[in-house]
């Protein structure tokens, strides 16, 4: 029975998400401008929050509380602290001119259309190189999706996980095929909410069934390392197992180091903010540069409640059951667990549903857009330039089942970390895309072959840190998103300063720049 009830809280919020794909499908479908990007017709709120669900994936109701189950606070704050200040900057200082500069770049709808349209190439090499790099990178991301519904229901039900990631990743696929951005941004906003609910209320009876959040930090005190902020808990594994002795689980009795560079590079998960595409995109599809402001706010609050309710809920899980889940992937089912054992079935169902808004939010996002990069800059951008809507839009659906299905055959890892799998994607989009953009918006000589080297110098050296210095320890045991981001920097300028500014793209920034100062104006 309890089961029962559970599914179907869960059936119902399904059902609504896709009612939502139903009754957009038809004006989505009317043209790419509208499939892609929603016809640039979003109010604040909704981008606001469809910007942040989309973001946050099921990386927030999971891998954070993970982090902070298995390690303690230390990496799960700084992670958080890092991206709440990412997003807030992000929104002041990129939202509204890319809103504005994308208008004027060639009416752009989507990234690689902006980057190629700045710098008025005529080749499509920054177009393509973009779109590849998209295509990559979220393949991987779609495939951490696909492994939080898995976890999702193997946990729940004890059903096999490999056929219950196929089957949600069937349901978003669905969804995602039918409904396009639009629906996409609308059930976004209530997915938001729903995430935003489900964090508070399993974070409140986590913290009431403990006693309150001064039992919950007493009881932690005893684990080394887990209230630290400069070190981190180190636990004792066998085979990738944390060790359990007289009912608790077992740590070093000295922390781990984490010092100042550990730090740094941690909160440089912020610097992702600046070349993820599905928040970008939501810059450039509000309908009004004027109500940025607005979502600004919105976005911010949302992100600092939410991320700080995760953390929490991950220590409160380890105060409430610290010898349930002993490995890094098992940890990542702490929301699940609390939600299981202190709530009602029904609404134990919906905080479920949460964990499904959140997955839904960030893989539908993450097709359209790995799908958008492929038909709309790598097929109509450059192999077929007078390709009609109808023809961009078969080749996109087409990809997109494609993507999936690498996806799927990515998270078939059942020990697959969440946590691991999104931050390694996030400092890809970070050093591809982050710097370009910034130099794209701030400095007017950055120049085509400048952007060109940015890009694949930031993208190439996430691969080189991640899978071949950052495991010789010491100095380079950094996230890869730092290292990578600078290295991207460093060539933008010196290349652009190497090379030719074409006197055009300075006219179409110094336009941008005085519709921007005009919008100022108006404040």
């Amino acid at each position: 029975m309890d089961n029962f009830l559970v599914s179907l809280a869960m059936i119902c919020y399904m059902a609504i998400i896709i009612g939502i794909g139903l009754y957009y499908a038809k004006k989505s479908n009317e043209s790419t401008d509208n499939y892609f990007l929603g016809g640039r017709s979003l109010g604040p709120y909704v981008t606001a929050m469809s910007a942040e669900a989309s973001d946050m994936s099921g990386w927030i109701l999971m891998g954070l509380p993970g982090v902070a189950y298995f390690t303690g606070i230390t990496d799960a704050f700084w992670t958080a602290l890092g991206l709440g200040v990412g997003t807030y900057i992000n929104w002041l200082i990129v939202a509204k001119r890319l809103r504005v500069y994308s208008h004027v770049a060639g009416n752009s709808i989507t990234v690689p259309d902006f980057f190629s349209n700045r710098f008025r190439e005529e080749n499509k090499t920054i177009m393509g190189i973009a779109a590849l790099f998209i295509l990559i990178f979220f393949t991987v991301y779609a495939s951490s999706c696909f492994v939080t519904v898995g976890k999702l229901f193997n946990t729940l039900f004890d059903f096999d996980y490999t056929i219950m990631m196929i089957a949600g990743a069937v349901f978003v696929i669905v969804y995602t095929y039918i409904g396009g951005f639009l629906a996409e941004s609308v059930s976004d906003f209530m997915q938001s909410i729903v995430m935003f609910i489900a964090l508070i209320a399993v974070l409140g009876v986590g913290i009431y069934a403990a006693g309150g959040l001064s039992p919950v930090l007493e009881n932690l005190k005893q684990f080394p390392g887990f209230l630290e902020f400069v070190g981190i808990g180190d636990p004792v594994l066998v085979d990738g197992t944390q060790q359990v002795a007289n009912n608790l689980p077992v740590f070093s009795a000295e922390p781990a180091d984490y010092g100042i560079i550990t730090i740094l590079s941690t909160l440089s998960w912020g610097l992702g903010y600046f070349g993820v595409p599905q928040v970008l995109l939501r810059f450039m599809a509000i309908r009004d540069p004027q109500e940025i402001k607005i979502s600004r706010r919105t976005a911010t609050t949302w992100v600092i409640i939410s991320l700080g309710a995760a953390v929490l809920i991950g220590m409160t899980g380890r105060a409430l059951y610290p010898t349930e889940l002993l490995t890094a992937s098992a940890s990542e089912s702490v929301f699940i667990l609390m939600s299981s054992r202190l709530m009602p079935p029904f609404l134990a169902g919906i905080m479920m549903a949460g964990i499904l808004a959140a997955t839904i939010s960030s893989s539908d996002s993450y097709l359209l857009i790995a799908s958008s990069a492929v038909a709309k800059n790598l097929y109509q951008g450059i192999f077929d330039k007078k390709a009609e809507d109808h023809q961009v839009m078969r080749i996109s659906k087409i990809t997109l089942l494609l993507i999936s299905l690498v996806a799927i055959f990515l998270a078939l890892d059942e020990e697959s970390v969440i946590f691991q799998i999104v931050s390694f994607a996030w400092a890809g989009f970070g050093a591809t895309f982050g710097p370009l953009m910034l130099f794209s918006l701030f400095w007017r000589n950055t120049t085509k072959e400048g952007a060109i080297a940015g890009m694949v110098s930031g993208g190439v050296m996430v691969f080189i840190w991640k899978l071949l210095l950052k495991p010789m320890g010491g100095i380079l045991n950094i996230y890869e998103l730092l290292p990578a981001f600078l290295i991207s920097c460093i060539f933008i300028v010196v290349v652009s300063k190497m090379t030719k500014t074409d006197p055009r793209v300075q006219e179409d920034y110094d336009t941008a720049m005085k519709e921007l100062n005009k919008l100022n104006q108006l404040n």
